[in-house]
């Protein structure tokens, strides 16, 4: 028994279950789910954990790019971010600390299990919120509170915090005998497309945000200035931000003049409209 392990994975699991959107002790979606339950801060906190926090980090952002365009709709999902974040990079840095492999680990947790886990929370929600219409019924205020918060932070700590910890700290002797078992070249076609899927996940979120094509000149222009001209991001976010604000000046310019130009026509078009020549 990996006592070292042990606790690591518990320490995740616990992250896990902090970062979880219903999850009461980081206010939920406030600081937990669009915080705590990111996949770069995920990297970083398991990098603190398994004292390796550049290689957390760089798992981090490679998870964060796949599923930087995820959306939800509805209450569903075809993946859970929060499974994917901490078991996915939590079970990677347990392992190999391979970008690569935390992505498809990642991908699989959040699609696989994440889902199964998250559908049986919600069937149990349904369960405490059927009771807590008797509840209300009876006016049992104690009962109300069990029913609506205690029960449902008990569920949502047993779906998420433990299954994660089970995957880090029995997943990891399995990953590292498949990874022994498996050639070295499907090991390369795994990390070859492993890299890829965060290219992906950007090509997915430019397609939600670029309406005009014309746009994809600030992407290649920033593109071929940290590429070939080798310039940090921090001074291609500076460069953006000043490109942004001279983009913003021409554009109201121009719309004040076209609002100007469209009144003027206006004025001269009511100016005709009124005109009587034969009382002049």
């Amino acid at each position: 028994m990996n006592g070292a392990l042990f606790w690591q994975a518990v320490l995740v699991g616990i992250l896990g279950y902090l970062g979880a959107v219903d999850s009461i002790v980081m206010g939920g979606v406030a600081y937990g789910f669009y915080i705590l339950g990111r996949p770069l801060v995920a990297g970083f906190m398991c990098g603190l954990i398994f004292d390796d926090v550049k290689a957390g980090v760089l798992c981090g952002l490679a998870v964060q790019a796949v599923f930087i365009a995820t959306m939800h709709t509805g209450g569903t999902s075809s993946t859970e971010i929060t499974y994917a974040s901490y078991g996915g990079i939590g079970l990677a840095m347990a392992t190999t600390k391979d970008p690569a492999i935390a992505v498809t680990l990642s991908i699989f947790i959040g699609q696989t299990f994440g889902l199964i886990f998250y559908n049986l929370r919600m069937a149990g929600f349904s369960y405490f919120n059927h009771r807590a219409d008797h509840d209300i019924d009876r006016f049992d205020k104690h009962a109300l509170i069990m029913d609506q918060v205690v029960w449902p932070q008990i569920i949502t700590f047993l779906v998420r915090a433990v299954p994660i910890w089970a995957a880090i700290y029995f997943g990891r002797g399995a990953v590292e005998a498949l990874l022994k078992v498996i050639p070295t070249e499907i090991t390369s076609i795994i990390t070859v497309l492993g890299g890829l899927l965060p290219a992906l996940g950007i090509a997915m979120l430019m397609n939600m945000l670029i309406k005009n094509k014309l746009q994809l000149i600030y992407f290649l222009f920033g593109f071929a200035m940290v590429v070939f001209a080798k310039m940090s991001t921090i001074g291609l976010v500076f460069i953006a931000i000043l490109v942004a604000y001279l983009v913003y000046q021409i554009s109201a310019k121009s719309n004040i003049n076209k609002n100007s130009d469209s009144l003027a026509k206006e004025t001269v078009q009511n100016a005709d409209e009124y005109q009587d020549a034969d009382l002049f």
